[in-house]
C-alpha cells in the first residue's frame, strides 16, 4: 500500500480517536452523488488509507518471532499458496487444508497458523479477535497485511475439494435462508442492485456480477466509523447482528460458508482491500 510520510505521521499524531471522530463527521454527511456516503473522505486522502498503518504492524507480527514454539508466521504459515507465501494467497480463500481437514477462510486459518505453529493460546487471541481503540487486533493486522499483498490479483478458487463444493452450496443456502424476529436473510438487503439503506446503497451479491466483484474485493476494509479495519469474518457477524439472528460464532462454518459462496460470486475480480467503507 502506497503511503505518503507527511499523511502517514498526521495519522500517528493525532490518535485513533480523533481520526475516527473526524472521520465520523464526514460519514453521516450527504455526498454530492447521494449514493457514496464516504466519497468525500476517498477523496480527500486520493490513494493513501489509514488501513495502511495495520498493514505494517502485521507485517511486523508476520517476520515476529512469537510463542512458545519460537517461530515466525513468515516461515511456517501456509495460507494455501506454501509456507510463507502470502501474494495471491486471500485471491484462492477461502479453501481446503489437508492439515485440518477442513474449509477454512483468512482468520480461522491465521487462528491455526498462530496456535498450532506458534503454539500461542486461543483464548488470549480471540478475546481480541476484533480491535477496539488501544486494545489491538492481532488478526485484523495481519488480515490487512496479507490482503495488501494481493492487490490486483483476481479472485479464483480451487472449488475442486467436495468439502469446499459443498461449503459453496450451503453458504448459498444461508444467504437465502429467512430467519429472526424480522424474518430476513442476507437476500433481503443483497438480493438486488438498487435497494439502500440511509444514504447507502446496497449491493447485489446473490449472482455473480460487478456488485459482487466491487464488494468482495475491497474487503477486509477500514471502517471509517469505527476507527478499525475488519474482516469478512466481522463483516458476516454484523449483518447477522442486524437480522436479529443470533450472535455468530467466531470461525464458525456459517461464516465460512457464506464466505465461499460470496467469494465465488466476485470470481475473476481483481482485489483491492484494503478498503475503506462507511
Amino acid at each position: 500500500m502506497k503511503v505518503k510520510s507527511r499523511q502517514l505521521m498526521w495519522w500517528l499524531a493525532i490518535g485513533g480517536a480523533a481520526a475516527s471522530s473526524f472521520a465520523a463527521s464526514l460519514v453521516w454527511a450527504q455526498s454530492d452523488s447521494g449514493s457514496d456516503p464516504v466519497a468525500e473522505y476517498r477523496a480527500m486522502f486520493g490513494d493513501d488509507n489509514p488501513a495502511a498503518l495495520w498493514v505494517m504492524r502485521g507485517q511486523g507480527l508476520w517476520q515476529e518471532v512469537r510463542g512458545p514454539k519460537h517461530v515466525a508466521l513468515a516461515t511456517t504459515c501456509d495460507l494455501g499458496m506454501g509456507k510463507g507465501i502470502i501474494k495471491g494467497a486471500y485471491a484462492h480463500l477461502p479453501r481446503y487444508f489437508a492439515d485440518t481437514r477442513k474449509v477454512q477462510d483468512l482468520d480461522t486459518r491465521l487462528l491455526t497458523c498462530m496456535v498450532k505453529g506458534q503454539g500461542l493460546d486461543q483464548a488470549e487471541i480471540l478475546k481480541n479477535r476484533f480491535g477496539d481503540g488501544d486494545r489491538k487486533s492481532d488478526i485484523e493486522a495481519l488480515a490487512a497485511y496479507i490482503v495488501d499483498a494481493s492487490q490486483g490479483v483476481p479472485i479464483n478458487l480451487p472449488m475442486q475439494h467436495p468439502e469446499e463444493k459443498r461449503a459453496y452450496e450451503l453458504g448459498k443456502a444461508i444467504f437465502f435462508y429467512r430467519a429472526g424476529t424480522h424474518d430476513f436473510s442476507c437476500a433481503s438487503c443483497h438480493g438486488q442492485s438498487g435497494k439502500r439503506i440511509r444514504l447507502q446503497s446496497l449491493p447485489d451479491l446473490a449472482t455473480a456480477g460487478k456488485d459482487a466483484r466491487d464488494t468482495y474485493t475491497t474487503w477486509p476494509a477500514y471502517r471509517v466509523s469505527q476507527g478499525e479495519v475488519r474482516t469478512m469474518e466481522w463483516r458476516i457477524g454484523d449483518c447477522f447482528r442486524q437480522q436479529r439472528l443470533p450472535e455468530l460464532k467466531y470461525g464458525s462454518e456459517a461464516a465460512i460458508d457464506l464466505t465461499m459462496f460470496l467469494a465465488k460470486n466476485a470470481e475473476g475480480g481483481k482485489m483491492a482491500a484494503p478498503g475503506l467503507k462507511r
